[in-house]
This record gives C-alpha cells, sequence and structure tokens, in this order.
C-alpha cells in the first residue's frame, strides 16, 4: 500500500510541460537562424565543437532531476505493516438530492452547497462509523459505496452536482430502495438513512418505501431543506444565472419544501425531521438519533507504521542535476576524436 503526502506539488509538472514545449521552441528557432547563415555543411563546419545531442541530453537530465524532485516533494509513503483495526460504529447512507430545485437560493449560495458543506463538516466529526452516498433525482445511483474511508467520502461529495442525473424529479422512494440495498443483508440494527431533499415528491411510493425500511430495522431520518413559502429555480450557465426555469405555460417554476411528506418519511423509518436554516442545517440532531442505535463492531485492514520513501527521489534528483551541470554543450576535443556525440549541429 502506498500513499502520497502531499499531492499538491504534482501540479508542479505542468512546469515540466511548459519546459518541454519552450525548448522546442528554441530548437526550432534555432534551426531556422542557422539556415539563414547559409549552406549546412559551411555552418557545421564553423561550429566544429556545437553538439545539438548534448543539449537534448542536458534537457531530459534536467527534466527527469526536476520530476525526481517533485516526487520528493510529494513524499511517497509505503504501508509496512497490514493491522486489523476494530472499530464501533453505525452504517449511514446519506441520500442526497440532486433535482434542478435544489440549486434554489433560499439558502446560501444555494440549497445543494450548503447541504455538501455541512456534510463535509459532519464526516470530519464521525468516528467509527461507515458511510454511503446516494444521490437522485428522478432516478437513484450509487455514487460511494459504503466505506470507512472518509477522505474518499469527501472527494466524492465535492463531486456533486444537479448534472449527474439525467432524469428530473424528486423519486424519494428510488433513493430509499437505493440505499436498503446497499447495506447488503447484514443483520444488526446499526443502519441508519440521512435523506436530505426539498420534498416536492408526487410520488406514494416513498413512504411505502419508507416503512418496509422501517420494518428491518433501518432507521430513517429526514432533513427538509429549502423554504416552504416558495423560491424559483435559477437557470445558471458558466456560474451566471441567466434567467429563472419556467413551465410550458412560461410561468416561472416555484420550489417549496413539503415538509409534509419528509415528516411522514421520519415517522415511518423510526427517525426524526429536521428543517434546515442558514445557520444549521440539522445533522447534530440526525446524528444524536442515530446514536441511539446499536453500534456494532466493524473490522477494517488498515496499513499502518507509514514509511517516507521522499529520500530516494531527493537523491536521484540530486544525481542527475549533478551529471547535468557537467556535461558541456560543446564537444571537447578528445570527445570530438571519440566522435560519441557528433561533430556539429544536426540543426
Amino acid at each position: 500500500m502506498y500513499k502520497f503526502e502531499h499531492i499538491i506539488y504534482f501540479y508542479g509538472f505542468i512546469a515540466i510541460g511548459i519546459f518541454a514545449l519552450l525548448a522546442l521552441l528554441y530548437f526550432s528557432y534555432r534551426r531556422k537562424r542557422l539556415k539563414k547563415l547559409g549552406d549546412k555543411q559551411l555552418v557545421s563546419n564553423l561550429l566544429p565543437y556545437s553538439s545539438s545531442r548534448k543539449r537534448i541530453i542536458k534537457i531530459v537530465l534536467f527534466s527527469l532531476a526536476f520530476s525526481s524532485l517533485i516526487l520528493a516533494l510529494c513524499n511517497l509513503q509505503t504501508g509496512s505493516k497490514l493491522t486489523e483495526v476494530k472499530r464501533e460504529g453505525a452504517d449511514l447512507i446519506v441520500c442526497l438530492d440532486v433535482s434542478n430545485s435544489m440549486l434554489a437560493q433560499d439558502l446560501t449560495p444555494n440549497r445543494l452547497e450548503r447541504a455538501k458543506y455541512a456534510l463535509e463538516k459532519m464526516i470530519d466529526g464521525l468516528e467509527g462509523d461507515r458511510l454511503g452516498l446516494i444521490i437522485f433525482a428522478g432516478e437513484a445511483y450509487v455514487q460511494l459505496p459504503i466505506t470507512s474511508d472518509y477522505s474518499a467520502a469527501k472527494l466524492f461529495l465535492s463531486s456533486i452536482n444537479t448534472k449527474m442525473v439525467p432524469v428530473q424529479g424528486t423519486n424519494i422512494g428510488a433513493a430509499i430502495n437505493k440505499a436498503v440495498e446497499s447495506f447488503g443483508k447484514d443483520e444488526g440494527k446499526n443502519k441508519a438513512i440521512i435523506l436530505i431533499t426539498d420534498g416536492e415528491n408526487h410520488e406514494i411510493e416513498a413512504a411505502s418505501a419508507a416503512e418496509e425500511a422501517g420494518k428491518n430495522g433501518i432507521m430513517i431520518n429526514t432533513i427538509g431543506i429549502g423554504s416552504e413559502s416558495g423560491v424559483p429555480i435559477p437557470y445558471i450557465e458558466n456560474g451566471v444565472i441567466k434567467g429563472y426555469r419556467k413551465d410550458k405555460e412560461g410561468q416561472t417554476i416555484v420550489t417549496k419544501l413539503n415538509s409534509d411528506i419528509l415528516k411522514l418519511i421520519a415517522s415511518k423509518g423510526n427517525g426524526v425531521y429536521v428543517q434546515a436554516s442558514q445557520s444549521d442545517l440539522g445533522i447534530k440532531a440526525i446524528l444524536n438519533k442515530v446514536d441511539e442505535l446499536e453500534k456494532s463492531k466493524i473490522d477494517t485492514k488498515m496499513f499502518t507504521d507509514y514509511e517516507d520513501q521522499f529520500q530516494w527521489f531527493l537523491a536521484l534528483a540530486l544525481t542527475l542535476f549533478f551529471i547535468e551541470f557537467f556535461i558541456s554543450e560543446r564537444v571537447s576535443e578528445w570527445f570530438k576524436k571519440l566522435n560519441l556525440f557528433g561533430n556539429a549541429t544536426k540543426s
């Protein structure tokens, strides 16, 4: 098992690409300039100690050395020991609404981004619990299978947007069924669903799906996000609001929080309903309810005692820089006789 401690330094490889492009432009420019001086063989005789091959070798060595230096800064770490860690926790699956109505701005900056921010803070506070992510609109999809890898959860969470589900709508029943399916058939009363939506659902399957999940010992907690008075849904293009969505009759679509359906789902799922506000999404109240579940022991195999490997890349970088420094762009008399790098430039 391996990982890089500082992945931000991988952006340094962009500099190598720019350097390679500049080198190509330089050789192209130099070739054109030499052609203007006259006959190629004559120019070659006038520059007997110039070697384009050595210039290329220096550039390659410098690029390899710089690449090794970047990898040293990233600090490759290898896991030297596989340890089985026993944790006590619950299995949580978050069902997040990604329909267009979640772009409404009754919460800042909008409903979806506010929910993602609160979930990220929730993940930071988890200890021992496993987490899964499901996104839904007109259909439901597993965004992240249930896992104890919180870093992966935050990474997948950050990528969620309203364009990920092609079919519009708010199919809460499909989201609940997908969550129940994702838990698997493991027994134990340590499973909970956190449903975050504006509740604009018009399907009776939502209530029946929640009731069935409750019978199987799965707790369902709901968070209503949005205002009951209703707000228009913005049409956004390249981060700029171009107007507001309209129906077939040309009327502006207003999205309202349907708290009744969410209260009913929470009741049938033996959970609680919380209405989100700008200052509090209600995650803490939900987690307090989840704490009432029986926590099961979860065995997780993890690599521990990670060892730094940056020194190998640093040594390689210094060695390559050293070799590159002592290679001259000119051919010495001795090397010229051996003809190792060619007598003259071919450019």
